[in-house]
Parts: structure tokens; C-alpha cells; sequence
């Protein structure tokens, strides 16, 4: 299908610095971007997109959302999730391996990969576990889950308590040239805790997981990448001494990169107010200098990608007192919307801000994705920088309606999706 999308303003983050907020029409062709500005010789269009006073940019790459299947459909199901992804612009997005059963062999990848593709929505990129069952104690088969289709390998939120078993899984990945993306977090400091160690935690009477849970766990890993050499991509850094340390192993030049959840540049632990179950996050939301550090770490590009972290849970999970609730939320709709918030808030370019959600996370992935190129493939995300939409249940296409910021009014509206040239989702100006 050819289509020409008519009369919207580029934005391509990877040449942010060229002024890239221009207005050009895009011509799709094959699956692929054929033309910027003029159409290419003979192209006549089958479906043209009204793209006036709307933002095309590169569709969103979403470094962490479970789709919840298989094993967890009560929760949210691959259609579902699917659509929650479109309708928020993302058009590739990372899963985590703890489903059930654990992504931890071939045949398991491979149904995943299969069932995503016939869906033909947002492109999926699972991660397979690190160790057998997420048990921490034999690690996987990483050869032929990353011919399966892995790009990577992680513990989900399980720790790896044995710091042999990190050591030799950082080995083999090393050999091999795989990525490991790791959560970093102190098994036993974080144990039982549920809410930032501070002044509300122990206010709340809540158990606390303190900022060393992060930073013991950044210095162990740290030192076995230097004995390594092992690529590392730590997850959901949530302190600001976490991110200190990061700023300094990239300046050391070790081969590290990193995401924050999209909650954690927006809310702080004060948020949580009387005991709100929707706060109930993994990691715990922090004190507000937290908060700043990690804006700051986005802006000087210590912190490459900002991820939605779609967890989706059931209502009944949230409707638990504080400390039993499910840790998660719903973000995959949310996620471009609060990257331009903290956008317009930071006083951060749109296309630098973008590029946290767009051409960093693929390049953490090492895969062609997020670039408004010739020849690149036309996923795209169409949006309205200038409208707002209220964030209400009945408004997520989520199957898991649990987010801290229902009831916000955001800005940014996705007005159409599209994945290897189709338009998986359009929103008519009249809606949302």
C-alpha cells in the first residue's frame, strides 16, 4: 500500500541537530519510507493522511512492557496489549521473560514471536531469561534463544543473589557479544520493602527499600563488567546516587547504557499520599531530588531511554492495602504523553526529548528503528503536540486500568499509528 502523509511537521530525532521541525510530506511505499518532501517519480497514492498541525515523528520504542501472555491472560492479553501500544504511538516494543511459563527456551520465543506476528501490530522483542526459570542458579541456553529471537537477557525483577552465577552469565554473554539487561537491586536491602526509604515511608509505616539497594548492586555490577568486558543495560535506575555512578562508568567508558520509567521522571514518593495503591511501583517512586537527578541525567544524556514499564495488573491487585498490592501500572498509552510533558516542563527541544523514546532505546537494542529515514521502515507515529487528553479507564485500550496519573490531563494525542507502512491505528480529531 502507497501512502502519503500530507501537510505535517518532521520530527526526526536522530538529526535533531538540523533543525529537523520542518514541514515535509512523507511518502510510503513496500513497507519502507520512499520519499521526504517531493513524491518519488510515478508514485500515486492509495490512501493519503491529513497530517496538518500534527507532528510526524518515528514510531515510539518501548525498552519494557509485559504483555502479560503467556500465562497471565487474566491480566492482559497479546491483542490487547497490542492495541495499547498502537494507540500510544509505540511501534517496537522490549518484553521482559516472566511469563508463565518463563521465556527461558527456544520453542517458548519462538511461539511468542509467531503469535506477535500474525497480529501484525508493534513489533516485539522478547528478552529471554538469564537463568533456567528465573531461578538465579543455571543460566539459559543463550545460544538458541537468541537465534529463537532474543535480543537479550535479563532476570525480569528476580535478582541473581549469587554473584558466581552473575559473574559466569556475564562471561558467556560476553563471549558471544549479548546484551544482558539487568535490574540493579540488592536482593536482601530491598527485601520486603515497598515504598523509598525516608521520612514518608516511615511516617506511612511502610517498609523500605533504601538508595544502597541500587548502588551496591551498580558497584558489584560495575566491577564484573570490567572483568567481563560484558555489554550491560540496566533497568529503571530510580536515585540520584544511582545515576551518579552511572554518569561515572560512562565516563570510564564501560559499555553500559540505561532507562527510567516514564512514573519515575514524573512523580516522587510524596505522591503515594494516604496509602494509594496506584503508586505501588517496582522500584519504589523517591524524594524529590530523586526526581531531579533523573531529569537532569536525561537531559546531559547519562540516562538513555525513557520506557513506559506496562505492567498491567488486575483492579482486584490494586485494591489491596499498600504493602500487598501488586506493584505496577499501565504506560504503553501514556508514554509518549508524559515524555512531552517533562518535555514542556524541563524546557527540553521536542526532538531531544523524543529521541529518549524513539533512536536511543532502539540503539540500545542494537536494531533499526526510530529514525524518519529514506529507506528506513515507515513506522511512524502521527501526533497532536497541542491537544490533551484525560487519562480515565474507558480512554486505555489497556486491559490493565491501573496508572498513578488517572485523572491528568496530558498533552499529546496520537492520531495514527502506523507499522511497516500499515495503519495499525487511527483516532479521528473529534475523539479522545
Amino acid at each position: 500500500m502507497k501512502i502519503h502523509i500530507q501537510g505535517g511537521t518532521l520530527i526526526d530525532p536522530v538529526n535533531a541537530s538540523a533543525g529537523t521541525e520542518t514541514q515535509q510530506d512523507v511518502y510510503i511505499a513496500d513497507g519502507k519510507i520512499a520519499a521526504l518532501g517531493a513524491a518519488p517519480a510515478g508514485f500515486y497514492a492509495d490512501r493519503t493522511l491529513d497530517a496538518k498541525g500534527l507532528m510526524v515523528a518515528p514510531g515510539l520504542v518501548d525498552l519494557s512492557a509485559r504483555l502479560r501472555e503467556p500465562g497471565y491472560e487474566h491480566k492482559a492479553t497479546l491483542d490487547s496489549e497490542m492495541n495499547a501500544a498502537l494507540a500510544g504511538g509505540v511501534t517496537s516494543l522490549v518484553c521482559p521473560p516472566d511469563t508463565d511459563p518463563v521465556l527461558d527456551e527456544a520453542g517458548l520465543v519462538e511461539m511468542l514471536k509467531y503469535r506477535a506476528g500474525k497480529l501484525e501490530r508493534a513489533h516485539v522483542y522478547p528478552l529471554g531469561a538469564l537463568t533456567v526459570g528465573l531461578k538465579g542458579d543455571v543460566i539459559t541456553e543463550m545460544v538458541s534463544l537468541t537465534e529463537a529471537g532474543c535480543i537479550g537477557f535479563t532476570q525480569a525483577d528476580k535478582p541473581i543473589v549469587d554473584t558466581q552465577v552473575l559473574l559466569r552469565a556475564l562471561q558467556y554473554a560476553s563471549t558471544y557479544g549479548y546484551a544482558v539487561w539487568l535490574r540493579a537491586q540488592d536482593a536482601y536491602l530491598a527485601k520486603g520493602g515497598v515504598a523509598a526509604s525516608g521520612a514518608l515511608a516511615s511516617r506511612l509505616g511502610l517498609s523500605g527499600v533504601p538508595v544502597s539497594a541500587e548502588t551496591i548492586a551498580l558497584f558489584t555490577l560495575f566491577e564484573l563488567m570490567r572483568v567481563t568486558g560484558a555489554r550491560v543495560h540496566v533497568q529503571h535506575l530510580s536515585s540520584a546516587a544511582g545515576v551518579a555512578l552511572m554518569r561515572a562508568a560512562k565516563a570510564e567508558g564501560l559499555p553500559v547504557t540505561c532507562d527510567v520509567t516514564a512514573n519515575h521522571v514524573h512523580l516522587i514518593d510524596m505522591d503515594i499520599g494516604y496509602f494509594d495503591a496506584q503508586f505501588r511501583l517496582d522500584p519504589p517512586l523517591r524524594q524529590q531530588r530523586d526526581r531531579e537527578a533523573i531529569r537532569a541525567g536525561l537531559a546531559d544524556g547519562t540516562i538513555d531511554a525513557i520506557c513506559s514499564q506496562h505492567t498491567p495488573v488486575d483492579d482486584d491487585e490494586k485494591l489491596l492495602p499498600f504493602a500487598e498490592a501488586t506493584p505496577g501500572a499501565s504506560g504503553l498509552e501514556l508514554l509518549l504523553s508524559l515524555t512531552v510533558k517533562w518535555a514542556q516542563e524541563a524546557g527540553v527541544p521536542l526532538a531531544k526529548a523524543l529521541s529518549s523514546i524513539t533512536s536511543a532505546p532502539a540503539g540500545v537494542m542494537q536494531r533499526e528503528a526510530g529514525r524518519l529515514t529514506v529507506g528506513a521502515p515507515a513506522d511512524l507515529c502521527v501526533f497532536d503536540a497541542n491537544a490533551h487528553w484525560r487519562v480515565e479507564p474507558r480512554a486505555l485500550k489497556s486491559q490493565g486500568h491501573n496508572t498513578p496519573f488517572l485523572g491528568y490531563e496530558l498533552p499529546a494525542v496520537v492520531r495514527a499509528t502506523l507499522v511497516a507502512g500499515r495503519i495499525g491505528f487511527e483516532r479521528d480529531a473529534g475523539h479522545h
